[in-house]
């Protein structure tokens, strides 16, 4: 059995490398994304109230001023947090090409607006990277979690996901102590288990070059292994739903996602109730969500709308959030009638869901502060070692059993 899962280690690792390696140096530089975009763009980021105690703009006021300025575009969220020295950012849509129904591409998606004085202080093309370094960020997410390949790449990113998940597994197991049968003077001497086990968690640095290879690839799976096996799990969580819900639901009760609501036949591009009518909407519907279900919301996030479902969604930072940056507090309600279609708590009210908001939160250091986004990052690094020490571990054997094949003249090379 053994050699079995040695042979699966080897053959997904080798599968998986190049991926991870790429998925690790990006993740390390997406724990620190805010404060990258921030100092790479601050012009477009960062904004100076006129006075002390100017107060900003109503975010939907903002909405049409975007609306005005960029007449064939649809703007399709609007972010109700304003903080006090930074910019609000509108993400749009083109157009309907009438030949498929779809939106057109806009040369520009995302735009970034003073909230004091509505002045536009940019825009761009989100993840394009041809726009330049404004860019960088968002073309490193998209490196992440999609290869920057698109619907492909998600399934591809997906797919190496669940591998690593199962290769978490197969690593773990491979540095347990062997069994070995023994003479009973020999048993009467035999170590504890976890003494046999402890050389697996050390590195031996004066040991030659293979030998540090080896420690390295090995300790750098074993002491991060639980955070290992969360960012793998969470990684299939976020690129291929269609597997980690099914998985999720046989074992926790989950909620009734936002990717379970049904889309229509064709898109509705404009919503039948108006923006600011279904912000109020959203707030009634939320109190009630509260009062129902006993939390207490902190603050508004977001009013956005989804014209494949013609919805409205009213997002909240609550008291079952755990996220410090934003909230994934939500109500969903027909953007034509207002009328009701379904809420979500982070935590508290499904296990499943309660499971999930923690694996998702981790994996984007968005919980605990500077020590998790030093710690994720720590942990993206560890990932691209992961990669290189194993790619490394395999060509040497590889270079071993070929030479081990010519002395005995049989041709080996496998």
């Amino acid at each position: 059995m053994r050699h079995t899962i040695v042979l699966i280690h080897r053959y997904i690792g080798l599968t998986m490398a190049g991926f991870l390696l790429v998925a690790g140096l990006t993740g390390s530089l997406l724990a620190w994304n805010d404060e990258l975009e921030a100092a790479i763009s601050p012009h477009l980021f960062f904004v100076t109230p006129p006075a002390p105690d100017a107060r900003p703009i109503d975010p939907l006021a903002l909405r049409e001023r975007v609306v005005e300025r960029y007449p064939n575009a649809r703007v399709i969220n609007v972010p109700l947090k304003v903080e006090p020295d930074r910019a609000i950012a509108f993400f749009m849509e083109g157009p309907t090409v009438p030949a498929t129904g779809e939106p057109a591409e806009l040369p520009d998606n995302q735009v970034f607006v003073d909230p004091y004085t509505g002045e536009v202080l940019g825009a761009r093309r989100w993840g394009d990277i041809t726009q330049g370094l404004k860019n960088l960020m968002p073309f490193v997410y998209r490196l992440h979690y999609s290869l920057a390949l698109g619907t492909a790449g998600i399934y591809l990113m997906g797919a190496v996901a669940l591998l690593w998940t199962a290769d978490c597994f197969a690593g773990v197991y491979l540095t347990l102590p062997l069994r070995r049968r023994m003479r009973p003077a020999e048993d009467r001497e035999r170590k504890p288990w976890l003494a046999r086990w402890w050389p697996a968690w050390k590195v031996r640095w004066q040991g030659g070059a293979y030998k540090l290879n080896f420690d390295l690839h090995r300790a750098s799976g074993l002491w991060p292994c639980v955070m290992l096996l969360v960012s793998a799990w969470s990684a299939v969580g976020f690129n291929l739903p269609e597997v980690y819900r099914p998985v999720m639901s046989a074992v926790f009760t989950l909620q009734y996602g936002e990717d379970q609501l049904p889309e229509l036949p064709r898109r509705q591009f404009e919503p039948g109730v108006s923006w600011a009518n279904a912000r109020e909407i959203g707030r009634e519907l939320m109190a009630v969500e509260a009062r129902t279900k006993g939390f207490r919301v902190m603050e508004e996030q977001e009013l956005s709308y989804d014209p494949e479902k013609a919805l409205y969604f009213y997002y909240v930072s609550s008291d079952r959030d755990i996220q410090h940056h934003w909230g994934a507090t939500w109500v969903a309600f027909d953007a034509n009638t207002g009328e009701r279609r379904a809420a979500y708590l982070p935590t508290g009210e499904a296990g499943g869901d309660t499971i999930g908001t923690w694996l998702m939160s981790l994996h984007m250091a968005a919980v605990f502060g500077m020590p998790m986004k030093l710690f994720v990052c720590g942990m993206g690094l560890a990932v691209a070692m992961l990669s290189v020490t194993g790619a490394v571990i395999w060509w040497r054997k590889r270079a071993a059993r070929r030479a081990h094949g010519r002395r005995s003249g049989d041709g080996t090379t496998a």
